[in-house]
């Protein structure tokens, strides 16, 4: 496998301070395109969005301290007033109420996630199969943990209606979602690894 830790690296090995910004505006506009991919859950706060996959994503390319720069700029840019949270049919899609509201929980789960899983990437779990799922596997279990405790102490509930509102109709979507991750991003090292050693 290449020695270089994560794919951000790989593709700009001499990163300068104007990479980097570069690379968090553009992180922050994908996260944000992906939020705007949400389907309401019937009974539930919290809707089906395509932002886990984006969590998911900029925490094992970008590495541990771009990838958590990366998710706390989206947040903050939210509570500014940018509408760029996955839209909601309880709350406005920025402002800081949207981030105490039931469902913010999911996104400092994802802020946590981005971390973990950049600390994951710089010691190359993302490029192994065997490696890169645990490790995604730990990147959602952080998301859904930090979520389901918020939205049950938010709306009072109780374990297995939190577990109904905030887990059950999302098991599906994030399996898929770790399996997209985690075989695109060992093959992609190993096409790079061949193109080194050629």
């Amino acid at each position: 496998m290449s020695s270089t830790a994560t794919l951000r690296a790989a593709v700009a090995p001499r990163s300068t301070a104007l990479t980097h910004a570069l690379f968090i505006v553009g992180g922050v506009a994908f996260i944000s395109a992906m939020a705007q991919i949400s389907v309401p859950v019937p009974g539930s706060p919290v809707p089906v969005t395509g932002q886990t996959l984006a969590a998911l994503l900029v925490g094992t390319t970008y590495g541990a301290r771009l990838a958590v720069t990366t998710f706390a700029t989206y947040i903050l840019a939210g509570i500014a007033g940018a509408p760029i949270f996955a839209p909601s049919a309880t709350s406005a899609n920025h402002g800081l109420d949207r981030v105490v509201s039931a469902t913010g929980g999911y996104l400092f789960g994802m802020l946590a996630a981005s971390l973990l899983l950049g600390y994951l990437a710089d010691r190359k779990a993302d490029q192994k199969f065997a490696t890169s799922f645990p490790a995604l596997i730990l990147g959602e279990i952080t998301i859904f943990g930090f979520g389901l405790i918020w939205l049950k102490n938010s709306l009072d509930l109780s374990w297995s209606a939190t577990l109904s509102a905030g887990l059950t109709p999302f098991i599906l979507g994030e399996i898929l979602k770790i399996a997209i991750v985690g075989t695109s991003l060992p093959l992609i090292w190993r096409k790079i690894a061949t193109a080194i050693n050629k």
